[in-house]
C-alpha cells in the first residue's frame, strides 16, 4: 500500500497481534476431542457438497467449478484471514484517505501515530467479532503461506471450529446434526461463488464503487472505530450506547446510498438462500434440523447483552441479521412460486438479480423477471 512518511492508515500486523491478544478463550476441550472436530467439520464440508448441489440445482452434475479450499480454524486464525482479506479490499479507500492526510513531518509522525491507534482499534473490533462467527466464505481472500485460496483471486471456506464448539453446548443441540447443519449453510455460500462466475467481479465492483465515493475525514473514521473499542471496554458514558450511527452509515453520500441499496440486497439473496438451502436439505441429513433451527432462531432474537446490542448496531450486524430473515422469505416466497429452475434465473446476470424493493416484494422480481421473458 502506498504510504506517506512509511506510514500506513493502518497497521495491520498490530491489529492481528491485539486481536488476538484480547480475544475470548474458546471452550475447554481435549487435544483428542479438537482433533475429532477438526476432522468432523471437514468430512461435513466434503459431503455438504453434494448435498448442496443437488438441492440448489445451481451446478450441472458434469460440471467441475473452481475449487476452492475448506480450513478448520481457531479464533487466532479466522481474525489472521480477515485482516488479509480487510487490507486487500479496503486498499482504495485507505490510499484516498492518506492522500488527505497533511503532508511534511507532521504529517508522517500523525500517520505513524493513527496507523497504531486504528491498528488497536480494529484489533479489539476483531477479537469481539471472533468469538461470534461459526463460518465464513471469505470472496475475496488473498492467498498466503498459512491460508490457502482458489486460484484466479478465488476465495476460501472458513470454519471456525471453538465456536462451533461453543454454540452446540449453548444450544443443547446434537453436536453432529449442529456441525453439518453449519457446513451447509457455508457451503451454499461457496457454491454461489463457484457457481456463478460474474458474481465475485460484480460484487466486487460495487463494494470497489462505493468505497470510492467515499468522502470523508481519516479522523471521523477513527473517531467510530474508538466508539466502537470504547463500547467493548465499557469506556462510553452510560446511556450513550444507542445513540450512534453505524459505521456503514456515517460514510453514505447520495451516490453510496444508491449503491448500498444495491449491495443490501444483494447480500440479503446470498444470506437468505444460505438459510433456505441449509433448512431445505436439513430434513434428509440432519435428524434434528427442526430442533437446531428452532433454539438458533431464540439464540438470534434474544441477542445478547446491552453491550452486545450496541455493539450490533455500531458495526451494522443488525442489518445483517435482518439479511436473514428478509432473504429467506424472498426465496421462500419465489421458490413456492415459480419452482428452483424458476428461482435460478436470478443468477443470470446482474440485471437479474432482486432490487431492496423487490426483496421486501417477491412476487415483483417473478413478474419483472419471468413475465418479462416470457412476452
Amino acid at each position: 500500500m502506498t504510504s506517506i512518511g512509511g506510514a500506513e492508515m493502518v497497521d495491520w500486523n498490530l491489529a492481528v497481534a491485539t486481536a488476538t491478544r484480547f480475544v475470548r478463550p474458546g471452550p475447554e476441550v481435549t487435544r483428542e476431542e479438537a482433533r475429532a472436530v477438526v476432522a468432523e467439520l471437514r468430512r461435513h464440508a466434503k459431503a455438504s457438497e453434494e448435498h448442496v448441489r443437488r438441492f440448489t440445482q445451481m451446478i450441472p452434475e458434469s460440471h467441475q467449478p473452481e475449487d476452492t479450499p475448506v480450513l478448520v480454524v481457531d479464533r487466532a486464525g479466522w481474525v489472521r484471514a480477515n485482516v488479509a482479506g480487510f487490507r486487500e479490499l479496503l486498499k482504495p479507500l485507505l490510499e484516498k484517505m492518506q492522500e488527505r492526510r497533511p503532508g511534511g513531518a507532521g504529517g508522517a509522525v500523525l500517520g505513524a501515530v493513527g496507523g497504531k491507534v486504528t491498528g488497536v482499534e480494529l484489533g479489539m473490533l476483531l477479537s469481539f467479532l471472533a468469538s461470534r462467527v461459526l463460518g465464513q466464505y471469505e470472496t475475496f481472500a488473498p492467498a498466503t503461506r498459512e491460508l490457502p485460496a482458489g486460484s484466479n483471486g478465488g476465495g476460501r471456506l472458513l470454519l471456525v471450529a471453538p465456536n462451533i464448539v461453543h454454540v452446540e453446548r449453548e444450544l443443547e443441540v446434537d453436536p453432529h446434526d449442529f456441525r453439518l447443519w453449519v457446513c451447509l449453510h457455508e457451503e451454499t455460500h461457496r457454491t454461489q461463488f463457484t457457481g456463478v462466475p460474474w458474481l465475485r467481479d460484480h460484487l466486487e465492483g460495487e463494494i470497489q464503487s462505493f468505497l470510492g465515493e467515499t468522502e470523508v475525514d481519516p479522523m471521523t473514521v477513527l473517531e467510530r472505530l474508538r466508539e466502537a473499542a470504547q463500547s467493548l471496554s465499557g469506556a462510553r458514558p452510560e446511556g450513550e450506547e444507542d445513540e450512534g450511527r453505524s459505521i456503514v452509515e456515517l460514510v453514505q453520500t447520495p451516490a453510496q446510498r444508491e449503491i448500498l441499496g444495491r449491495l443490501t440486497a444483494v447480500m440479503s439473496l446470498l444470506e437468505g438462500h444460505a438459510d433456505f438451502v441449509m433448512d431445505g436439505v436439513g430434513p434428509d441429513v440432519v435428524p434434528s434440523v427442526a430442533e437446531i433451527r428452532e433454539k438458533f432462531q431464540q439464540r438470534r432474537a434474544r441477542g445478547a447483552s446491552r453491550l452486545d446490542q450496541a455493539l450490533r448496531k455500531l458495526l451494522g450486524l443488525d442489518a445483517k441479521l435482518r439479511q436473514y430473515r428478509d432473504g429467506e422469505r424472498f426465496v421462500r416466497a419465489v421458490v413456492e412460486e415459480v419452482g428452483m429452475d424458476g428461482f435460478n434465473r436470478v443468477w443470470t446476470s446482474p440485471n437479474t438479480l432482486p432490487t431492496k424493493a423487490e426483496i421486501a416484494k417477491p412476487a415483483d422480481w417473478v413478474a419483472r423477471v419471468h413475465r418479462k421473458a416470457e412476452s
